[in-house]
């Protein structure tokens, strides 16, 4: 399934609420990592919430910049969790959060190079032979910028272009990498080929100093966050979903946040 309209990122707190959204929320977007080992009774209320919503996927630990390793074991287990609850869409963040096989389960920036995009292409062919579905890949934050030789939207082009795998485009990564490494967000939109965009994802962050802001998902989303929501959808409307990972509200509150996006979407 390709998620289309507007959704939501399923956690742990409104589990047992989110059904009471059913005529509201288009999708959801849950995390395999914190799923795959779910005991009965976790199966059996998320298999009703599937029969409720169309699902999708989003990984954090394929690490594909680690362009020497590759996690068998775990894709076997993530493609029998997908296969199971008929999951089409999934995606990984453009990072790394291994190195030698060892798992830090931090997403760590790339260097921005000719070699990266050509060992990120030939991983994520890889991927897609073991997972037997496409893979959409995600532009993170990152807060040091490693030795590179191109800017970050022609990296992330020249991989979609060779791998022919799908952007998920995160505004808020866009805005907060933007702010820190001193770049223009809308020139960024500009660069990317938006026919190539699977989705959005929109979060908040933390402006902890006057020159970092950290990406946190745990604060709402800010007004110039919503306003280059607006830029890229009316240049093209994208599907697009909300993110809250942090200091969670409750989920009737979550929903102010939603209701907005979806008015951004729905303007478009």
């Amino acid at each position: 399934m390709t998620p289309q309209g507007c959704g939501l990122g399923l956690r742990e707190p409104f589990v047992d609420t989110i059904d009471r959204y059913v005529d509201r929320i288009d999708f959801l977007e849950i995390v395999p990592e914190n799923m795959m080992h779910m005991n009965r009774k976790e199966a059996k209320r998320f298999e009703k919430i599937c029969d409720h919503f169309p699902m999708i996927a989003h990984g954090l630990s394929l690490s594909l910049g680690d362009t020497e390793h590759l996690d068998r074991d775990h894709l076997k287990k993530l493609k029998k969790f997908l296969d199971r609850y008929g999951i089409e869409t999934y995606s990984e963040h453009l990072s790394f959060t291994s190195l030698d096989g060892v798992q830090s389960y931090e997403l760590l920036p790339l260097p921005m190079t000719e070699g990266m995009v050509e060992a990120v292409t030939a991983k994520i062919a890889r991927i897609e032979e073991i997972l037997e579905r496409p893979l959409v890949i995600e532009n993170p934050t990152y807060y040091t910028v490693l030795e590179s030789t191109m800017e970050e939207s022609r990296f992330i082009g020249e991989i979609l272009k060779r791998s022919g795998a799908k952007l998920l485009l995160d505004i808020n990564n866009v805005y907060v990498n933007a702010f820190n490494h001193g770049f223009e967000a809308k020139a960024f939109i500009d660069a990317l080929d938006l026919d190539r965009v699977a989705y959005c994802h929109i979060a908040g962050h933390l402006e902890c100093r006057n020159d970092l802001f950290i990406d946190t998902h745990g604060m709402p989303v800010k007004e110039a966050v919503w306003d280059l929501m607006a830029y890229v959808m009316a240049k093209k409307r994208l599907p697009v979903m909300l993110e809250r990972d942090n200091n969670i509200p409750p989920l009737k509150k979550l929903m102010k946040e939603f209701d907005r996006m979806k008015e951004i979407y729905d303007a478009a």
